[in-house]
């Protein structure tokens, strides 16, 4: 059974030169990759609002989506979300036809606005003032939450991804009965997005559009070449 092993560590390390036709033998070495995870909540919402009107000319449309989305844009600031946080997102304007033809019958206009709030206990209140200030206009689009600053978070990830890969390493080399030597290369390769995981429920939300941003699991990925000794 050793030996066997041994010959998927010994294969895993060796390449050969067939251009030149002379054999180039790497030394052995154990390949091993690794994941190491850590969890957090986050600390950033991203909301993107958009205000709907309608109106039978595209000017008419028009003016009373500037009014509404001025209104959302004001009850946003005035939830404490700073102007550098608050962007137009997209604007469309579109006409309108009858059903079963081509007869334009008005116009809709969308104003899309992305918030970046940094206060994710107030996210549903933020939500609420949003919908009193445009009215049935309002269109919640999208949310999602996020962490500002992972670095610390990742450097945590990364310090259990690489004890992992040596554990991992240390395992194959007992199995094939060699001894394990020096870090030959380690890489970190490609991170994925970060993936929600149900979580904590926000008590104070009772009076607002409830808003429960869960966790995030950030995880970094290194592949580890050891030596063999």
């Amino acid at each position: 059974m050793a030996a066997a092993a041994a010959g998927v560590v010994l294969a895993a390390g060796c390449a050969a030169n067939p251009v030149s036709g002379t054999s180039d033998t790497v030394p052995p070495g154990i390949s091993t990759q690794a994941v190491g995870k850590v969890s957090a909540a986050p600390d950033t919402a991203t909301v993107v609002l958009a205000v709907q009107t309608q109106g039978a000319t595209a000017e008419a449309a028009l003016a009373d989506n500037a009014q509404k989305a001025t209104a959302l844009i004001d009850s946003l600031k005035a939830k404490g979300v700073a102007s550098k946080d608050i962007a137009t997102s997209g604007l469309s304007v579109q006409p309108t036809y009858a059903p079963a033809s081509q007869t334009v019958t008005g116009y809709q206009v969308t104003n899309q606005v992305t918030a970046t709030v940094h206060d994710i206990a107030g996210a549903g209140a933020l939500i609420d003032a949003a919908a009193a200030a445009a009215g049935d206009a309002v269109r919640v689009q999208q949310m999602s939450f996020s962490i500002g600053d992972d670095g610390a978070l990742r450097g945590q990830a990364r310090a259990k991804a690489v004890e992992q890969a040596r554990t991992q390493a240390g395992q194959i080399a007992h199995a094939a009965g060699v001894e394990l030597g020096d870090v030959r290369s380690i890489s970190e390769v490609a991170a994925s997005p970060p993936s929600p995981i149900p979580g904590r429920t926000m008590s104070d939300q009772a009076a607002s559009t409830p808003v429960e941003p869960g966790t995030q699991e950030l995880t970094v990925t290194v592949a580890v070449v050891y030596d063999i000794d």
